[in-house]
């Protein structure tokens, strides 16, 4: 198997510089996999493919604003500084532009505080120290930082948002979420499927593109995720009672994978860094659907 396996040539008006409304009309296609059987539909339909006692897994995560644009002191130099993750509320591991941004150097945030490079990283990587949390500043100076391939200014930025987003610390959205409105969530749980969610929050490393000619020799980005007890429980009792797991978007695999790990087939509550890489021939122990979006060549 080669990285070559996963390209393809994808023509860029083929790709929605907007979003869809409402959210549920998406096309939808249906991939039986022991079967081969391929079916079309559209996305609020996809109440179809379930049945009463699986467990839907939403995860949470809510994009932020992690884009800010500064000014060297006191030279007046641009800086951009993308925040990655957070250390502390004041302190962050961030990718930055700009010439010059070495440790000890300040700048001034367009809108918010004064900040400070006090490390680096590889490559273009810091951590960055702010005077004030930056929760105190991000929703009003901060910008959402969209997936190299939307090149049009998000007009409504709440389209980038799940309508379930909660947990405010990613970088960018669990896109396979966005086709879900709070009706079609309703008419879900209306039919038995019980709708349960985990946290991972998506780093920008999520868009890199493999660029080993193996993918096993790819070194898969580490992200943060949370499954609780809760949420343990809700999988587990379904799993007993012949329910299937469906996870919305691959972040909800890799979260729930991630648990599973720990105690064999079953799921026990979570909470850390996970660099789990899943890779053709890997054994699920928790997910048996997923719901997914079309990814990148080669991505």
């Amino acid at each position: 198997m080669k990285t070559d396996d996963f390209d393809y040539e994808l023509p860029e008006e083929f790709i929605a510089q907007s979003p869809l409304e409402p959210r549920d009309s998406s096309r939808l296609m249906v991939l039986e996999r022991k079967t081969g059987k391929i079916t079309h539909a559209v996305f609020r339909d996809i109440g179809q493919f379930l049945r009463p006692g699986d467990v839907l897994v939403l995860n949470e995560t809510r994009v932020i604003p992690a884009r800010l644009y500064a000014h060297k002191i006191p030279t007046g130099g641009r800086a951009e500084i993308l925040l990655l993750r957070q250390r502390d509320s004041r302190t962050w591991e961030a990718l930055v532009g700009g010439k010059g941004l070495r440790p000890g150097v300040h700048v001034q945030v367009e809108g918010g505080p004064e900040a400070e490079v006090i490390d680096s990283l590889n490559g273009a990587r810091r951590i960055v120290q702010f005077e004030e949390p930056v929760e105190n500043f991000i929703n009003t100076a901060g910008h959402v930082p969209l997936p190299p391939y939307i090149h049009e200014p998000l007009e409504h930025p709440e389209r980038y948002q799940t309508v379930y987003a909660r947990q405010s610390g990613s970088a960018a959205a669990p896109t396979a979420g966005l086709h879900f409105t709070p009706q079609l969530l309703d008419s879900l749980s209306d039919q038995g499927v019980h709708i349960t969610s985990v946290t991972l929050h998506v780093g920008l490393d999520t868009f890199a593109p493999v660029t080993e000619e193996l993918p096993e020799e790819h070194q898969i980005h580490t992200e943060w995720c949370r499954l609780s007890p809760e949420t343990a429980a809700a999988i587990n009792g379904a799993r007993r009672q012949g329910g299937r797991v469906v996870a919305v978007g691959t972040t909800s695999v890799r979260t729930l994978e991630s648990a599973a790990q720990e105690e064999g087939s079953a799921i026990a509550a979570y909470e850390g860094s996970t660099s789990l890489y899943i890779l053709p021939g890997y054994t699920f122990q928790a997910v048996d659907m997923m719901v997914t979006n079309f990814h990148l060549p080669r991505s």
